[in-house]
């Protein structure tokens, strides 16, 4: 998927948002804004991963307890300074309980570790929580360079293709707009995204669309779909665009 995706000539954003369903569906979406990301394997060593919840109900964002992820590529540790740095937050919690069942964090790390390589991570699994207190966690471990914050996200479930189309379109504009209003019938993942456009905004980013469509253009099914979208968030002087 990578292999096919198209190269931009200058993609180097703080921040994307990509979806995380099964990779025959959300795939091909997902890989549009992680190839050209690939020139910064030497640059990014810190992901701050943020997804809903879809198992376990939960108040605040959750740490897992354990200090590292596996999966067939390798380890990657979490990140315990960028723990450490957020740990007072009363909206930080810890549960493995969270993590252990949770897909839209897990989905996203083998294109992590194909196109960056070695780096640490910061796994957040969102429940219920402000954008305020999201943003507030993303502005403790905002970072340099060497930080890629990722919101993990499908937009609008189970619409008619032109249903689905048509509101996915209008949820774009939202992210492309900054606007934290975005709610869970547009987004599963609206609460990190939310958050993270408060602090795009705050930050003074722009919003890019690499990529909108859903499982219908994907995976063949047009009667029930699922939207996905590829956002990435650049500072003015890296917009090539």
């Amino acid at each position: 998927m990578l292999a096919r995706a198209r190269q931009e000539q200058v993609l180097r954003p703080k921040a994307i948002i990509v979806p995380h369903a099964g990779y025959i569906y959300s795939g091909p979406v997902a890989a549009s804004i992680y190839a050209p990301l690939s020139a910064l394997r030497d640059t990014i060593k810190r992901i701050v991963l943020l997804g809903p919840t879809h198992r376990v109900a939960l108040n605040g964002l959750a740490l897992p307890a354990s200090k590292a992820f596996s999966t067939p590529l390798g380890i990657v540790p979490v990140d315990q300074q960028a723990v450490a740095a957020i740990a007072d937050l009363p909206q930080i919690i810890v549960s493995e309980a969270a993590h252990a069942l949770e897909h839209s964090l897990e989905v996203q790390l083998p294109f992590l570790q194909t196109v960056f390589g070695d780096f640490s991570l910061l796994p957040l699994a969102v429940g219920q929580a402000s954008p305020e207190s999201v943003a507030e966690v993303l502005e403790r471990v905002w970072g340099g360079e060497e930080t890629l914050i990722v919101v993990s996200s499908d937009l609008s479930h189970y619409l008619p293709y032109a249903a689905a189309r048509e509101i996915d379109a209008q949820t774009a504009q939202h992210i492309l707009a900054l606007d934290s209003t975005i709610d869970h019938q547009q987004a599963c993942g609206a609460t990190p995204v939310n958050g993270l456009l408060l602090a795009a905004r705050r930050h003074r980013l722009l919003a890019r669309q690499l990529d909108l469509r859903n499982s219908g253009d994907t995976a063949g099914d047009k009667a029930r779909v699922v939207g996905y979208g590829a956002f990435a968030f650049l500072e003015a002087e890296h917009d090539a665009h």
